[in-house]
């Protein structure tokens, strides 16, 4: 955490000791969407894999002329897991659905029809929805025919989610082609980290930690408003 908070503000500070003078403003807005690919991170350590969603939103950016700007966005996110069997015919899926809200620090550097861009800062989100697919009685996985039960933890798939609300932080990079000054077409991979357990984490509980984890890769579009 302090090593990404230093190395934002050296970033920044290089980027504004570059500036000269003279500003323009600009002013963005906008959407993206893609594929998410995401995973818990508990522990105790649960057998899983990742699993796949889509997230989409809405994006404000601003943005001076030189090299750093800010970027605003309200996302819908799916995260979760899937367990890993191995080689047992089973499957359990968990899709937890977030509205989200990054602030991000927004760097850029290039031409002005070719950027590459960086982007790092907080996220806080809410989950609105929680799904579980599986094909077997994953509440009484001890009376399934055949379930893997040695050392594996079960207690994670039939739990209920105390903590709803998240956050946490995320570090992206990306490319962004500008077509007549006011349309911006955009690729980006992003890293989301969560700080938030979505299960009691107290000594007494089963988990210490269960924070999600995310891979996201997106296409976007902004409009120049300014």
């Amino acid at each position: 955490m302090r090593s990404l908070l230093l190395l934002v503000a050296l970033l920044t500070g290089f980027a504004a000791a570059k500036a000269q003078t003279h500003y323009v403003p600009h002013v963005w807005l906008g959407g993206h969407a893609g594929m998410t690919m995401s995973e818990m991170s508990f522990s105790p350590s649960v057998r899983q894999s990742m699993a796949s969603g889509f997230t989409a939103g809405l994006a404000f950016k601003y943005a001076e002329e030189r090299h750093v700007g800010i970027l605003a966005e309200l996302n819908i996110a799916q995260r979760g897991w899937k367990e890993d069997f191995e080689d047992a015919p089973f499957n359990y899926e968990r899709r937890l659905t977030y509205i989200e809200l990054p602030v991000m620090t927004h760097i850029f550097f290039g031409s002005q029809k070719f950027k590459g861009f960086v982007n790092l800062g907080p996220v806080i989100g809410y989950m609105m929805g929680d799904k579980i697919t599986a094909d077997f009685d994953y509440e009484h996985p001890d009376m399934v025919p055949g379930f893997p039960l040695t050392n594996r933890s079960t207690e994670q798939m039939s739990m209920e989610i105390k903590n709803k609300f998240d956050y946490g932080i995320t570090a992206g990079a990306g490319c962004e082609f500008i077509i007549k000054h006011r349309h911006a077409f955009s690729l980006e991979a992003r890293y989301y980290f969560g700080l938030g357990n979505i299960y009691p984490s107290s000594k007494k509980d089963t988990f210490s930690a269960s924070r999600g984890t995310s891979i996201l890769v997106t296409l976007g579009y902004m409009f120049r408003i300014k």
